[in-house]
């Protein structure tokens, strides 16, 4: 560290990490980072997530990690929960299904079928 302004830019960046983990949201996305998920590539598609939703601009959408959900074949996995909505799970999510995913369900309210593992509770 060099001045405080860079001690200032850390700090903002570390707020920004932080309220996309906890901060207030609409929609929060949940990335299985179980050892499975991990080897299937989960963190590569969590910090695709995360870039999107910063590029957005939007500050109502969180990601948050759960351990493995049990289907190891499906990995990596994501759940995505909108406010009035029952809850989302995607199967085989890579880096380009994230992105489609984003695209279409998070910003556009539309199940991205290809990737659909189930619906409901």
């Amino acid at each position: 560290m060099k001045n405080l302004e860079e001690l200032k830019k850390i700090r903002e960046r570390v707020k920004r990490d932080l309220e996309l983990r906890t901060g207030k949201h609409r929609i929060k996305i949940v990335v299985c980072l179980g050892t499975c998920g991990i080897a299937a590539g989960a963190r590569e598609s969590m910090n695709t997530l995360i870039d999107l939703i910063a590029k957005s601009g939007r500050s109502d959408i969180i990601v948050t990690t759960s351990g493995c959900a049990g289907f190891c074949e499906q990995e990596p996995m994501i759940q995505v929960y909108v406010e009035e909505q029952e809850p989302v799970v995607y199967g085989k999510v890579d880096t380009k299904a994230a992105e489609e995913i984003f695209e279409k369900h998070i910003l556009n309210h539309q199940i991205v079928e290809k990737y659909l593992f189930t619906k409901g509770k």
